[in-house]
């Protein structure tokens, strides 16, 4: 049958539903700005529309726009970087006591970044210990600091590279930035493969006769694990873990690399994050008799 109509367009149906949307929205207009759209997350958790968890990640990529690889990087002092001259013993003690899975190289002056070294590639020494570290290493990635997470994000992605050097305005190295550090704005902490499960264990005795310990571990488990007598403060409520109180007796959060002495034995910080020291080397001294 001819249609009745011939000269009406096809997309009808399509302008009256674009005509009740922009009726719609008239009637109620949508967020005009950021903080706008986020307080609309807000009454949408209250309403029981989204969950808190879903909240918190739509947020953290909305702040996450506005972000730069200079707002979250380490900073240069605090990066764990690799000499290509060292020896492999020490290059094995930089990975073991750091735990990270890849490490910034140089060369001579620690400006000069000459690549990146994964921690399995060592692995490669074992079957040919003829080759050289220069031989495993990756080409280093470099932003600025003024690049945006955003971006940072789609590349990583695409080139499965997952560490940046990140270079200042005047080309010198203010830090390093992965892709967990751009992950966690948007999901929150992530817990790594150096953050291990309470029921998984939290003193592991090492090869040097030194002890591994997890900051979470109650401060009487690790009291009564190396004979440490501790006073009453040392056993207030306020620390239940060994972390908290290695932090409260150095009087801020330590970062890695700092040491504190308790009982006669020395707490060598291997990891801080998220504002709490999450691992220790403790290494028995005169005070003490090794863990169980």
């Amino acid at each position: 049958m001819a249609d009745p109509h011939p000269d009406r367009p096809n997309n009808e149906r399509e302008d009256k539903r674009s005509f009740l949307q922009k009726l719609v929205e008239f009637i109620h207009p949508g967020p005009d700005s950021r903080d706008e759209l986020i307080e609309t997350l807000a009454d949408a958790e209250d309403n029981d529309v989204i969950g808190a968890e879903s909240r918190v990640m739509l947020e953290g990529v909305l702040r996450m726009a506005d972000m730069t690889a200079g707002d979250v990087m380490v900073a240069a002092p605090r990066m764990d970087l690799v000499n290509i001259d060292d020896p492999l013993e020490t290059l094995l003690h930089t990975v073991i006591d750091t735990a990270h899975s890849r490490f910034p190289v140089y060369e001579g002056d620690k400006e000069n970044i000459i690549g990146i070294l994964l921690a399995k590639d060592l692995l490669k020494l074992q079957r040919s210990p003829a080759l050289s570290i220069r031989a495993l290493l990756r080409p280093a990635t470099f932003v600025p600091e003024s690049k945006g997470l955003n971006d940072l994000l789609r590349e990583f992605r695409g080139n499965r590279n997952h560490l940046a050097v990140v270079i200042d305005e005047f080309g010198r190295v203010a830090g390093l930035i992965t892709i967990e550090d751009v992950l966690e704005q948007i999901v929150g902490e992530i817990e790594d493969e150096f953050d291990i499960a309470e029921d998984e264990g939290d003193i592991f005795g090492l090869a040097d006769h030194t002890y591994r310990v997890s900051g979470d571990t109650p401060v009487e488990r690790v009291a009564e694990a190396f004979a440490i007598e501790l006073n009453e403060e040392q056993l207030s409520e306020d620390f239940e873990t060994i972390g908290g109180l290695v932090a409260h007796e150095m009087g801020h959060v330590p970062k890695r690399g700092e040491h504190h002495t308790i009982g006669g034995f020395d707490f060598f910080v291997l990891h801080s994050k998220g504002g709490a020291v999450r691992w220790c080397k403790v290494s028995p001294g005169r005070g003490g008799d090794a863990a169980d």
